[in-house]
């Protein structure tokens, strides 16, 4: 044979090879999908509510008006620090005022009366004293006149002059007695006089006093809305009264935020958060939660549901306390503020990334036969369409370049990671990525790992 039929024997055979190598690549990688990953390994986990909410004292209070009146002077400014029992605001109080020393006066008159009483009762008393005594000594001249009149001893008119001074004292005492009754009674009603006078004088005190506002603390003066001048008003059925000014206690500082509803049942009193506050920036303070609140409060209206009018489907919050262990001095009530509370915590356990998570149903699981899974649908019980259905958590884990589908069951979720309480163990390699493949991805599907950077996709 000659040389140039050998070379394009050879040739001819180098090129049918190579067709058959590239058809088969093309058939091993016509199924192959990219995907990232990332390695189950131990790791410590925290589990962390996020919420926001503002700055507040623990202790505050607005001070309203508790009168009609003016303002007629103004201790205080907005900022100033006060102890309690200090003066803080005065009303005009001439008529208050006014009141007050006309009951006094009423009062010292009852008493003076009362003290006239008690000499009418005394002298009454002294005056019952000397008619009993008068119709004693009366009563027995009579008794022996009777006894003289009976032995003949004296005349008639004798007799009748001793009998009608014996009943003529009898009515004296009778009457002295009446006097008696008739100054206690008076007594008695002056006594009331003075108690009645003295509980006006109460009502009228207590009205003078609410024309003067003290501190019922020691705090810090964060609100001051009124003017010395101005008039002000004490609130009435649905209408609310004037604040003067708020006085907070700045010596324990909270941040009250409010916390989504699916995440209250994992907060518990005491648990340790950390604040940050947006006015001071790079800066982390600490605290516990103090208080949890128990009613829902409608995110929208800021309207706790047992309030509320109607029924309503819209989100929910609950209103948790965090109290500061280390507050700023220059803190002010009201600056927004962020909480990360820690609800849980685990230590060294096995955990995989979060987007690893994935959901499938029975149906997706199942191995499909050609043509017998379109006769197991239409023959199938409802229950068992209903076990068809039911969705199962898991993660797909790399064997053999190939994609398997392992239930799991989680625990605690950190950041990124969760906790993997049953189903994989430290070293897999399980599938994180792309969130579109983890949605198409099969069981067994051939995968290519590809741990670069991810490009930007585009929205499905």
């Amino acid at each position: 044979m000659k040389t140039w039929k050998k070379v394009l024997i050879g040739v001819g055979a180098a090129l049918v090879l190579t067709i058959l190598v590239a058809v088969t690549v093309y058939q091993s990688q016509k199924n192959l999908v990219t995907v990232q990953t990332g390695k189950v390994q131990k790791e410590n986990l925290a589990s962390i509510v996020s919420a926001s909410g503002e700055i507040k004292p623990k202790t505050y209070v607005n001070i309203g008006a508790n009168a009609f009146g003016k303002i007629i002077k103004l201790h205080v400014k907005e900022g100033d620090h006060v102890k309690k029992g200090q003066l803080l605001a005065q009303l005009e109080n001439v008529q208050s005022s006014a009141d007050v020393n006309a009951t006094r006066a009423s009062v010292q008159a009852a008493q003076t009366d009362a003290v006239a009483g008690d000499a009418a009762l005394n002298t009454a008393l002294a005056d019952l004293n000397r008619a009993k005594s008068d119709a004693n000594h009366a009563k027995l001249d009579w008794e022996r006149a009777q006894g003289l009149y009976t032995a003949a001893l004296i005349a008639k008119q004798d007799y009748d002059v001793k009998k009608a001074a014996w009943e003529t004292a009898d009515a004296g005492l009778a009457q002295a007695e009446a006097k008696v009754a008739q100054a206690k009674a008076q007594k008695d009603s002056m006594d009331k006089h003075i108690t009645q006078n003295e509980a006006n004088l109460t009502r009228v005190a207590d009205v003078l006093q609410k024309t003067t506002y003290e501190a019922p603390f020691d705090g810090v003066i964060t609100n001051l809305p009124v003017r010395e001048g101005e008039t002000v008003v004490i609130g009435i059925q649905n209408s609310p009264g004037s604040t003067l000014m708020t006085l907070a206690d700045m010596s324990v500082i909270t941040s009250e935020v409010k916390v989504d509803e699916t995440d209250i049942v994992n907060v518990r009193l005491g648990q340790s958060a950390e604040v940050t506050i947006d006015a001071i920036p790079h800066k982390i303070f600490h605290g516990l939660v103090s208080e949890i609140g128990d009613n829902a409060i409608v995110r929208s209206t800021g309207v706790a549901t047992s309030q509320a009018t109607s029924t309503s489907e819209e989100a929910k919050d609950f209103k948790v306390v965090v109290t500061l262990t280390d507050p700023p001095e220059d803190l002010r009530p009201g600056l927004s503020s962020t909480a990360k509370i820690t609800t849980a915590t685990r230590a060294t356990v096995v955990s995989i990334p979060i987007q690893a998570l994935t959901v499938r149903t029975q149906a997706d699981l199942a191995p499909k036969d050609s043509g017998k899974g379109e006769v197991q649908a239409a023959t199938a019980s409802p229950a068992d369409a209903s076990k068809q259905k039911e969705e199962i958590q898991g993660v797909f884990v790399i064997h053999n370049k190939k994609a398997q589908f392992v239930p799991v069951e989680t625990g605690v979720s950190g950041t990124t990671d969760i906790e993997v309480l049953k189903g994989v163990q430290e070293g897999d390699e399980v599938i994180t990525g792309s969130y579109k493949v983890l949605r198409t991805l099969k069981p067994g599907t051939s995968v290519k790992i590809d741990n670069s950077a991810p490009k930007k996709e585009e929205e499905s």
